[in-house]
């Protein structure tokens, strides 16, 4: 009897809470069907009411006006259940530029008078061989935007080349650790002469290749006893690059035999251009100011191809200085980028004439960031590819970055075997003798189709 008077005393004390709420509720409403009510919607909490307020599940309250049920916790003082979810992790794009800084090639001594008296600052300032003529790294004044001085530079003088001061990065994107078979050399999949001997094979004469990149660690164990030359630009005051990337294609290039990496041609030189910088913990950049200097400094050396695994947008400095290294009779291998099979064309790759190698699976399938488009000529092993990690070991990485090495190995191979030939040519040789594996002829995702080394060592 006593129970049954404290239930009833409860199940009043809850209809008379309600009601001065101005809640209507049926007097046959049990007590745990309030609790229920609470429960559901507790959990949605922050998932209903949109514009509207209304709750349970989308309604907050059940008559328009009303108190919400909600509110029933704070005057029974029951516990509220907090949902606690982590932040979005924000991602901060990097800037494909300089904010206050143009460049320009061509600028004359009254000029740059003019343009400092306006309150410019001359940052920088080289000879550039390759182009001609001076190249001057210049800042801003202070309250004019970027696109306002582009303009003021150009303006003082028509013949000059001027731009701004862009970015451009390594092209690498995933990278694992592999085990037993899986770490496997891809190599065997254009058909790339196996080692017959300490040097590599035989019929693989040694080549100087010229690489643009960043930092390499020359300690590695598969670098020890290469042939390779680095060299830093001078003036290049910010915080030194990470050698992950550098590292990794330099392996894939001219690795020792029998080490982790072996090279695709181990007895060649390497002649190594660190031309980038950290910009942020983990991000390297390399300015087209740097990128021109770097063009220029492999050219005095007279070397006939280099790999380019990096990409960033259109600029007029980058086009002027790789259009004068092709008519010189070099060849540029360049990665075709991953930002993605929709994204834009980037460059230097787009340029023309310029070889844009887009990375395959071991299934031969297209690697799924690769940017697509017209301007790409040839496919090579860009997925899982088994290469150098930046200390010591190695590791599996992913990316148009590491599809290129292998173009510009073929393409140092026909140099040496044909060395008349111009870089039109030598290209024309290479594009003949790929596996179309795309549409029949060139194709947006393949180019040309997947190269075939297998004909290096014939003839």
């Amino acid at each position: 009897m006593l129970r049954h008077l404290a239930k009833e005393s409860r199940r009043l004390a809850v209809l008379l809470v309600v009601a001065t709420s101005g809640l209507v509720v049926s007097p046959a409403l049990p007590f745990q069907s309030v609790s229920i009510a609470l429960a559901d919607d507790d959990d949605d909490d922050g998932g209903g009411g949109g514009s509207s307020g209304r709750g349970d599940r989308g309604s907050g309250d059940y008559h328009s006006g009303r108190k919400p049920l909600r509110d029933l916790r704070t005057l029974f003082r029951w516990p509220s259940r907090e949902v606690r979810r982590t932040p979005a992790r924000r991602v901060v794009a990097l800037p494909n530029r300089a904010q206050n800084e143009i460049v320009a090639i061509g600028l004359d001594a009254a000029s740059l008078a003019g343009l400092t008296q306006d309150g410019f600052v001359i940052a920088q300032r080289t000879q550039v061989a390759l182009t001609g003529g001076e190249m001057v790294r210049l800042r801003a004044p202070q309250g004019m935007t970027i696109d306002a001085a582009r303009t003021a530079v150009a303006t003082r003088n028509a013949a000059a080349t001027v731009d701004f001061n862009h970015f451009y990065q390594p092209q690498a994107k995933d990278e694992a650790a592999c085990a037993g078979t899986s770490c496997a050399l891809v190599r065997y999949m254009v058909g790339w002469p196996a080692e017959t001997g300490s040097d590599g094979p035989r019929c693989l004469k040694p080549q100087r290749i010229g690489l643009i990149d960043t930092a390499i660690n020359a300690d590695h164990s598969s670098l020890a006893e290469a042939r390779l030359e680095i060299l830093r630009l001078d003036e290049m005051s910010g915080t030194p690059s990470g050698a992950q990337h550098g590292t990794a294609v330099a392996a894939l290039l001219v690795g020792a035999p029998g080490s982790r990496v072996p090279g695709l041609l181990p007895a060649s030189e390497l002649v190594a251009v660190d031309a980038f910088q950290r910009l942020r913990k983990s991000s390297d950049v390399a300015n087209v100011y740097d990128l021109v200097r770097a063009l220029d400094l492999l050219m005095q050396r007279d070397i006939r191809v280099i790999n380019l695994s990096l990409t960033g947008p259109s600029n007029l400095l980058l086009e002027r200085a790789v259009k004068a290294a092709i008519e010189k009779g070099t060849i540029l291998v360049a990665a075709a980028g991953n930002d993605g099979p929709n994204a834009k064309p980037v460059y230097p790759a787009a340029y023309e004439d310029v070889i844009a190698v887009t990375a395959v699976d071991a299934a031969r399938k297209p690697y799924r960031r690769a940017v697509r488009g017209g301007h790409i000529d040839i496919a090579a092993p860009g997925v899982n590819v088994w290469t150098a990690a930046s200390v010591s070991g190695a590791r599996q990485k992913s990316g148009t970055s590491f599809a290129a090495p292998f173009v510009t190995a073929a393409v140092s191979v026909l140099v040496a075997t044909r060395p008349d030939l111009s870089p039109s040519e030598i290209e024309a040789e290479l594009m003949k003798s790929t596996e179309d594996i795309g549409q029949p002829g060139k194709d947006p995702v393949y180019g040309w189709g997947l190269l075939n080394a297998k004909a290096l060592c014939q003839g």
